[in-house]
């Protein structure tokens, strides 16, 4: 069976050897007894993979849980993050510092939802911010330039987006490349197909379709102040996650990271499910191109220099495994506000902004830790 917990629940054999009556198993364990003869006897069971037993240890159950819900882990570290910062500085807590955090995620919280994606079938992207650059001058050099209506030049980004996904996506599954040797080329041929095609200049929001900079506006909810890009982010959240645990292109994506060679002999065109997933998360990097126009207001070939980068550290905080085939979105947006929170925390704490740097490294390398520690769950 697969399913959206990257393997849990599944059954597998377990091989017991043993030489006559003295190496029979426990009556429950219904292995089936030795031949007359004393022979060496081979027996296989069906044990459920990942799930808690009543005599696990207090650790193990956390280890079990962990491996079931992916997003617990970052949830868990998100509220105890805001905990703390708020007892070091009240001001923390303030709805209008709070809605700020979340409007500086909204960017790097889109593309995360799209490497997410990827990283469940074991791959990687670099390029995620240089095809988001890319898209967001087509859309703001065509509207601006050309006087390409605003929903054509936007269809038009997104349209670029999800190219510069099939070319990666082709490049892995046909070609036969590493996807994280193919990202780090089309990393550099996007950035100079942006800026050779924008001329290294910048597109002002003034001159852009009321539609290009709609993500930037503000709605008041009670005290906090959110901007359309951050509900936008958060229903592409809702949307994809329901694509990755409701349907059977889901099941195939998990399928795919978790075993590529079971996934294939059992029927799932796994070259399929991979350019799918590629040309689907260039889409959302074409609609983060988007946000991110409304959220700075000028189209800039500078705009979010470590975006490829603050993808995958909220992919990785969030609990997704970069071996593939366990993961939530959810847990990548609760990853996207945990970097968030350390930055505005350790800031309003006036700690220096290089410890910011510092403590996101260490996040990075504690949640892959933990991720090792998870998948060694007992099976």
């Amino acid at each position: 069976m697969v399913g959206g917990g990257g393997g849990a629940g599944r059954p597998r054999p377990v091989v017991r050897r043993g030489r006559g009556p003295a190496a029979a198993a426990p009556p429950e364990q219904n292995v089936g007894s030795p031949d007359k003869d004393g022979a060496l006897v081979m027996t296989a069971l069906l044990e459920p993979i990942g799930e808690v037993r009543a005599h696990d240890a207090p650790v193990a159950r956390l280890q079990h849980v962990l491996h079931r819900h992916p997003a617990l882990g970052p949830a868990s570290v998100l509220v105890l993050s805001c905990l703390v910062f708020t007892l070091l500085n009240h001001r923390f807590i303030n709805p209008l510092n709070l809605s700020l955090i979340v409007q500086q995620v909204a960017v790097v919280g889109t593309l995360a939802i799209g490497q997410t994606m990827i990283i469940l079938t074991a791959g990687i992207d670099l390029s995620v911010g240089a095809a988001m650059i890319l898209a967001q001058m087509v859309m703001a050099q065509t509207a601006a330039n050309n006087h390409v209506p605003g929903v054509l030049a936007l269809l038009l980004g997104i349209v670029v987006g999800a190219l510069t996904g099939l070319l990666n996506g082709f490049l892995v599954t046909r070609v036969k490349l590493p996807p994280f040797i193919v990202t780090l080329g089309t990393l550099s041929i996007y950035t100079s197909i942006g800026l050779r095609y924008s001329n290294g200049l910048s597109v002002y929001g003034s001159s852009l379709p009321g539609l290009l900079t709609w993500t930037g506006h503000f709605i008041n909810i009670g005290s906090f102040q959110l901007t359309t890009g951050v509900l936008l982010m958060l229903a592409l959240c809702v949307i994809v996650s329901y694509a990755l645990t409701r349907t059977a292109w889901g099941r195939h994506v998990y399928a795919t990271g978790d075993d590529p060679e079971a996934a294939r002999l059992s029927g799932i065109s796994t070259n399929r499910v991979l350019l799918s997933v590629y040309v689907v998360a260039g889409a959302i990097f074409g609609i983060a191109a988007w946000i991110l126009i409304g959220r700075v207001g000028i189209a800039s070939t500078n705009n979010a220099v470590n975006a490829n980068l603050d993808s995958i550290t909220a992919v990785v905080i969030g609990g997704t495994s970069l071996f593939g085939g366990r993961g939530a979105v959810l847990g990548t947006l609760f990853g996207a506000l945990i970097v968030g929170v350390y930055q505005s925390g350790i800031s309003l704490a006036g700690v220096q902004s290089l410890y910011q740097i510092l403590a996101e490294g260490i996040l990075v390398i504690v949640a892959v830790a933990v991720d090792q520690w998870i998948r060694k769950v007992r099976r």
